[in-house]
């Protein structure tokens, strides 16, 4: 679920808060980032039961319907129903695992926050796209994956309120949703009907590399700061190291660690990664620095032999 750029991003989110904190502990901040990382798996709970919920209400409202006596626009449609027997719906809505996962880290958010599922509820069936689905007198697992898709693309994930929810729970949620919500898309685009429960709860880290690779890059980048910072003097005649942004140092310090540290890492991977990093985090002129300075360093570093490089295709 999680790529190297976003464990990337993670480390220099604990860098910074510790910069921040002004807290010297490496302890607190493998903790914090651990604790970071785990955090955008609960986030990715948190969005896909969403879903879930959005079934239940809509299951209450089908038989509160059924007992009532005035006609709503409701009574229109071909199949009332159709909603709550939606496929992947009632995938995600009778996901024991998910559950099990829920349950586990005691996430019970929306049912102390129902308003948010009243809220997109709402939106859902206001919504043209909920009508036409309603109306469309189909019924196949593909136009129920799509009805799901569009819906979560339009109004679930972009709504303002579950946002400031969010944001208000936890602030690196706010650098989270995004891609959590594109990883959502993602997977939902490839569920079928023999999708099992644990296509819905995909590993957050490919292997432990990936948590090694995360500890490591923090771990050196903290240790060696004056390192670092050392590399960078000398390479920025127009700047002084007081007036590069606190972002732009982070940055620069984590790509010189990963390209001297870390050799079984192409030296061009890490140089775009750190620069789309900058183009994401800082400003466009800043961007432009940190390319100019990390080009330099590498071509040094070449020349010198510092750069040692491992596997195929590498020097």
């Amino acid at each position: 679920m999680l790529t190297r750029r976003h464990i990337r991003v993670k480390v220099m989110q604990c860098i910074y808060a510790l910069i921040q904190s002004k807290d010297d502990s490496l302890v607190k901040q493998e903790k914090f980032l651990r604790v970071s990382i785990e955090n955008m798996y609960v986030l990715y709970l948190l969005m896909l039961s969403l879903l879930a919920e959005l079934h239940r209400m809509a299951e209450m409202h089908v038989n509160h319907a059924n007992k009532k006596y005035l006609a709503t626009e409701e009574d229109n449609f071909p199949d009332r129903e159709k909603f709550v027997k939606n496929r992947l719906l009632l995938q995600i809505a009778n996901n024991e695992a998910l559950q099990n996962e829920l349950s586990k880290r005691k996430l019970n958010n929306w049912y102390l926050n129902e308003e948010y599922i009243k809220i997109l509820y709402k939106e859902v069936t206001g919504s043209d796209i909920y009508k036409a689905y309603m109306t469309s007198g189909k019924s196949s697992y593909e136009e129920d994956r799509d009805v799901v898709l569009q819906l979560f693309r339009e109004i679930i994930a972009p709504n303002d309120k579950v946002y400031d929810y969010f944001e208000d729970e936890k602030l690196t949620w706010v650098d989270d949703f995004p891609i959590v919500n594109t990883y959502i898309i993602k997977r939902l685009k490839k569920a079928n009907e023999t999708s099992a429960d644990r296509f819905f709860l995909p590993a957050l880290l490919k292997d432990q590399q990936d948590m090694d690779y995360a500890n490591e890059l923090l771990t050196k980048t903290l240790l060696n700061d004056a390192k670092w910072e050392k590399e960078i003097e000398g390479k920025t005649p127009n700047w002084d190291n007081d007036r590069i942004a606190e972002i732009d140092s982070i940055i620069l310090k984590m790509a010189i660690c990963e390209l001297l540290n870390f050799p079984s890492i192409p030296e061009k991977v890490t140089l775009n990664e750190y620069l789309e990093i900058a183009k994401e985090y800082s400003t466009p002129k800043s961007s432009i620095f940190i390319n100019g300075v990390l080009d330099k360093l590498a071509k040094e570093y070449k020349t010198s032999g510092r750069l040692q490089k491992i596997g195929r295709g590498l020097q």
